[in-house]
């Protein structure tokens, strides 16, 4: 980013400036509305209205005017209610820039695009409007352009040092873009401006969130909720970070409180599943990832994962139907082939599942499972050289797999190179001592007709899993094959 490190700068020069300035001027009516399209929450306008004063009168027609904005119904009160400070008919009259009432409505209808158009010819209309760079930073923010929502959002804290607002800005921009210091510093600049900001506690609690931090994130999280008790994103950011600390029934909780608070919060619901799932409540993860892209149906990651979880659950015609739809409507997606591959091979359709799995591998070159799948399948499917070449490559990738070794061992068994293969299924033997593992080395021992060596195998497969039936079958007609005077 061009613009890392500046933020000690700004820090410094609002300080000494917010100190020189001895009192905080009434909050005009447009400026009120520039807050509100720069998404500062409604409890906190309220709050700036009632510590700062009002400078105009608002008719029922700005009252409208800010309804339609988004202004919710204790800020409209306190709108209503609030008597100006200023005497002088002239600046008690309310006058809200036609640009500006339009992209506050664009931006509550998340249009941020045509809000940040639509607040260009303001700005340049009232170049020193601290609140106008503010929301046209927040526009930008919301389309993640950080450069230019640095620089907007700089002009803001230039011309209005004792913003906290615009220092809580600065630092999600220095979240999001990876620089745990700086979003740390610039929000405690925000607190130490404004102890009572929810909004910087949060940003506070991303920031260390990012720098790893994550008990201190929980508690600067609490801190902005003892503020701001329902707010869905702070619940939801807890949900993050609980679970990147490995504590999911904490983050179900606080994804279900998010939820709450905000019954369309798709983010929340899609995270929820991501842990029911890995707690391995695969139904209530469904009707999790279910209720999540009826919310967003056009978001394709909702799609990848109910395709997963239903392949999870061997619902593969379920998992399928997904896969198809996601791939119709983001012909540029990649992921998910390994799914459906496992669909088609759980029907022994092999020929449909090599392209799938092909597919998995140019996604994820490097990754040995991927190419071990794939070699499987086309060992399956006879096609047991370019088996063998996969196979080769998933051993390459993860000589510590005993799923690759036995794989590879399997097809050179096809390929009856016996040597080979034995190689193989011992390695898988000494990396995992799996019945299975010990059933295939039996199985090509009995073939180079190794039988003492292939009956200390079956042997072992049957001691560690004695409830299968087919090691002790394998072990008698072995036995029965010894005592053959042919046999020996």
């Amino acid at each position: 980013m061009k613009c890392k490190g500046v933020s000690v700068i700004l820090v410094v020069l609002a300080l000494v400036m917010a100190a020189q300035s001895s009192e905080t001027k009434p909050a005009g009516c447009a400026q009120v509305m520039a807050w509100l399209t720069a998404g500062v929450p409604n409890p906190r306008i309220v709050r700036l209205v009632q510590d700062r004063g009002i400078a105009h009168t608002l008719a029922q027609q700005e009252i409208s005017q800010f309804r339609a904005a988004g202004a919710d119904v204790s800020l409209l009160d306190t709108l209503s209610r609030v008597r100006p400070q200023v005497s002088s008919a002239s600046s008690s009259t309310c006058i809200i820039p036609a640009a500006l009432l339009r992209s506050a409505i664009d931006a509550k209808a998340q249009r941020y695009h045509q809000a940040e158009i639509d607040l260009r010819p303001a700005i340049t209309s009232d170049p020193k409007n601290s609140a106008l760079h503010l929301a046209l930073g927040a526009m930008l923010i919301r389309q993640e352009r950080w450069d230019d929502a640095f620089d907007e959002i700089s002009i803001s804290a230039r011309l209005d040092p004792g913003f906290p607002e615009t220092h809580s800005n600065l630092s999600y921009i220095f979240y999001r873009l990876d620089d745990g210091p700086n979003a740390i510093a610039e929000a405690r600049t925000a607190l130490s401006m404004d102890p009572r900001n929810a909004e910087a506690y949060q940003f506070l609690g991303l920031a260390l969130y990012s720098n790893g931090q994550y008990i201190a994130a929980v508690h600067a999280f609490n801190e902005s909720l003892a503020r701001d008790a329902a707010n869905a994103d702070t619940y939801y950011d807890i949900g993050v970070t609980v679970h990147a600390q490995g504590d999911l029934p904490a983050a179900v909780t606080a994804y279900h409180q998010a939820i709450q608070f905000r019954v369309t919060f798709w983010e929340a619901h899609s995270n929820l599943a991501l842990v029911l799932h890995e707690q391995g409540k695969l139904d209530e993860a469904i009707a999790e990832y279910r209720e999540a892209k009826q919310l967003a149906p056009d978001e394709p990651s909702i799609r990848n994962n109910l395709g997963n979880t239903y392949c999870d659950k061997g619902e593969f015609a379920s998992a399928v139907v997904e896969f198809r739809e996601l791939y119709r409507l983001h012909p540029e997606w990649q992921q998910g082939h390994s799914c459906v591959a496992r669909a088609y091979l759980s029907k022994k359709d092999y020929e449909s599942a090599i392209p799938e799995l092909q597919l998995a591998v140019q996604q994820n070159p490097t990754s040995s499972t991927e190419h071990r799948l794939l070699g499987e399948a086309l060992v399956l499917n006879d096609q047991l050289e370019d088996g063998v070449r996969e196979l080769r490559l998933a051993v390459t990738l993860n000589p510590d797999s005993d799923l690759a070794h036995q794989g590879l061992g399997t097809a050179l068994f096809r390929q009856q190179r016996l040597t080979a293969a034995e190689k193989e299924f011992r390695e898988a033997v000494r990396l995992n001592a799996s019945p299975d593992n010990h059933f295939s080395l039996a199985a090509c021992l009995i073939t180079m007709d190794r039988y003492e060596e292939a009956l200390a195998e079956l042997d072992a497969a049957a001691r560690l899993d004695p409830e299968r039936t087919l090691y002790r079958a394998r072990r008698e007609e072995l036995l029965k094959l010894m005592k053959e005077p042919s046999s020996r």
